[in-house]
């Protein structure tokens, strides 16, 4: 475009029409399928005029709860991204034998691992968590809202900048090549000149600032925002998780963001942190990863332990088991969260006695876990089991989840990960926790809490559809990987020359294929629920019959959540609130004070966004233009004086109907 390779370079960077992938037919296929499907869905928006809707109800909101369902719908676009990387790896792996290649050249396979590594983890299972988090949390402690409502529009929208950056990765430049932890020396310059690496950094850079910030608002909502009367040794378990969990980010994530300033310096002043010569050192790199690295797979699984909990106690018909023990247990996992790091990389020469130390830390990490399994289990005992889909997520939760854990001790003996621990056999592991645990949870906790988030249920059929073709479809994709890795197979490795091998991966590859149908049955039971919602609306507000103060609302809540704010007297507040006999009054109402839509949120991320394409492709004049216009809109919303409003209280209750119906479901 321009003569001069220096003006070149002084307005575009590094980014020159050779960054197309143009000449990967997948990539470009791929590109034109996502194409289209995205102006289809821009038209149809268009066509029905939704877009002022969205802009105004939706993408400017600060209540917690569209915030809170906006996070999982990230999660669910994601999922499909990350699962079509998934299925792309396991259907190379089941025909690259002998004399075949199959079909990804190695250096786009790196890619897609790196990327479903980093797109499971970070803009699936994260946005998922935080999601039900947001929705649930303020409503089970009776507040109104979080405590800070903009930082929760900020932090959310920084989020989605973080994974779009890693969407156009995919048509603009190419992924990293690393592992989705990136680690040195292949993710040093030398080994890595082009800018895989930095979309990595800055998707997770921008994406962390977003669920730093979100762990901040949810640790002041829970402590200083409980209902009166509602002390912490009262609160659900669910909030008990919740609040562990953004402790262990708010502990743990300036860690990893540490850690990526660290590898940036390398890459782009040419300092040696992390190389191997001039005093680096690649093992502080796993040091510090892991240290934010381990803490993360509690930062997922916990709040999975609380929607668990709160779904066996609700369909099992009786208070939860060992209330008391499961909050020990809770926190005792997070303590020890963070002495386990070292056992990811055993093999690194650190001694017996460091070894051995972080061994026995891993295998007692097992044990909170285990008296938290008996506890479900003991609530289910003597209970009324309903076995609705949250039910069934929970019981699949329960068989597939003590696998992964046994497995997880097996690995915490030395030696024998000595063996096993760049084998598929660690893979294996660690889907069966994640997907048995973390993904299984979000499943139960969606279909658990969309009634209260739409005021109807999802479709059952579709529902179980989706249970049991996750269910077995995980037994068939990752139980064949454990014998695998028992046979010395290693990871990472897009094809093989031992064709006896193959019968186990075409095996795997059929289970990606029902998890696939799964995933399907997943959307179609969303599809069929708001196509058939009027049949499936729950008018009591409780469809569940639940015990925690969430169900004492109308579904869906209203903005204010609260009209009157709550007094809280037993652990299963809406359980004990229906025995007392309370009704919930239908007058004496004041003014609410609620907080205004604003698009500055969203703003203050497109600057982020702006800013980190700018550093990835080296265009400094954008990035410097994405700063500097974010530093001078995040002081100019200091300056927005009229971002609150007042609901009247007329309003509160607007028909007879409305208060009749409250008058006999709520308190």
């Amino acid at each position: 475009m321009f003569s001069n390779p220096e003006t070149q370079r002084l307005v575009f960077g590094r980014l020159t029409l050779d960054a197309l992938p143009l000449d990967q037919p997948i990539v470009v296929g791929t590109f034109v399928v996502v194409a289209i499907l995205g102006l289809a869905l821009v038209g149809a928006l268009t066509y029905y005029r939704v877009w002022p809707y969205l802009w105004r109800e939706w993408f400017t909101s600060v209540d917690h709860k569209r915030i809170g369902v906006m996070y999982c719908v990230l999660a669910i676009v994601m999922l499909l991204r990350g699962f079509a990387d998934a299925i792309m790896m396991r259907s190379q792996q089941a025909i690259a034998f002998g004399g075949s290649e199959g079909y990804l050249p190695p250096h786009h396979y790196d890619q897609i691992f790196t990327a479903h590594g980093v797109i499971m983890i970070f803009f699936m299972a994260m946005p998922f968590v935080t999601g039900l988090m947001n929705f649930v949390v303020p409503l089970q402690i009776g507040a109104r809202d979080v405590a800070f409502p903009f930082l929760n529009n900020f932090s959310f929208w920084m989020t989605v900048c973080g994974a779009v950056l890693v969407m156009i990765s995919l048509f603009v430049g190419e992924f990293a090549r690393t592992g989705w932890l990136a680690y040195p020396p292949l993710s040093e310059l030398d080994y890595s000149p082009d800018v895989g690496v930095d979309y990595y950094i800055w998707s997770l850079q921008i994406a962390g600032v977003g669920t730093l910030l979100s762990g901040v608002n949810l640790i002041a909502t829970i402590v200083k925002m409980r209902a009166p009367g509602m002390s912490l040794m009262k609160m659900p378990v669910f909030c008990w998780t919740s609040l562990c969990t953004n402790i262990l980010i708010v502990a743990a994530f300036p860690v990893l963001t540490g850690t990526l300033v660290l590898l940036s310096l390398d890459r782009y002043v040419g300092t040696n942190f992390f190389t191997n010569g001039f005093g680096g050192s690649p093992m502080m790199y796993w040091n510090l990863i892991w240290i934010w690295g381990h803490p993360e797979v509690y930062i997922l699984i916990l709040p999975a332990f609380g929607v668990f909990s709160e779904v066996t106690s609700t369909f099992c018909g009786k208070p939860l088991f060992g209330y008391t023990s499961m909050v020990y247990a809770t926190v005792v996992i997070t303590l020890l969260s963070y002495l386990v790091w070292l056992h990811h990389f055993f093999t690194m020469g650190s001694g017996a006695s460091v070894n051995s130390f972080f061994g026995i830390t891993t295998m007692i990490i097992s044990i909170p876990t285990g008296a938290k399994i008996f506890n479900w289990l003991f609530t289910m005992y003597r209970g009324r089991i309903r076995f609705e889909v949250p039910m069934l997520w929970t019981v699949g939760f329960m068989i597939t989840f003590v696998i992964g854990g046994m497995t997880g001790v097996l690995l915490a003996v030395p030696p024998a990960d000595f063996v096993l621990h760049n084998s598929l056999f660690l893979v294996a592991h660690f889907h069966n926790v994640i997907i048995g645990g973390v993904l299984f949870g979000m499943m139960a906790g969606v279909y658990y809490w969309f009634p209260k988030a739409f005021g109807f249920k999802l479709d059952p059929f579709w529902g179980k559809m989706s249970f049991w073709f996750w269910f077995t479809g995980f037994y068939f994709a990752f139980m064949p990987l454990y014998v695998l890795g028992l046979m010395g197979v290693t990871r990472r490795v897009n094809h093989f020359d031992d064709s006896s091998l193959q019968v186990w991966f075409v095996t795997a590859a059929f289970g990606a294929l029902l998890i696939a149908i799964g995933i399907f049955s997943s959307i179609m039971q969303i599809v069929v629920g708001f196509l058939h919602r009027d049949r499936l609306r729950d008018l009591t507000g409780d469809p569940w019959h639940g015990r925690t103060l969430e169900w004492s609302t109308s579904s869906p809540p209203p903005e204010y959540n609260f009209a009157f704010t709550p007094v809280i007297h037993e652990l299963d507040a809406w359980s004990d609130m229906k025995s007392r006999g309370y009704a919930r009054p239908v007058e004496g109402f004041r003014p609410i004070h609620m907080p205004k839509n604003t698009a500055a949120g969203l703003i203050l991320a497109l600057f982020a966004g702006i800013c980190g394409f700018g550093l990835i492709w080296h265009i400094w004049w954008m990035a410097a233009f994405g700063f500097a216009a974010l530093i001078v809109t995040a002081i100019g919303h200091t300056f927005n004086y009229r971002r609150d409003f007042y609901i009247p209280a007329e309003h509160v209750i607007r028909t007879e109907s409305e208060r009749s119906q409250l008058l006999a479901t709520q308190v």
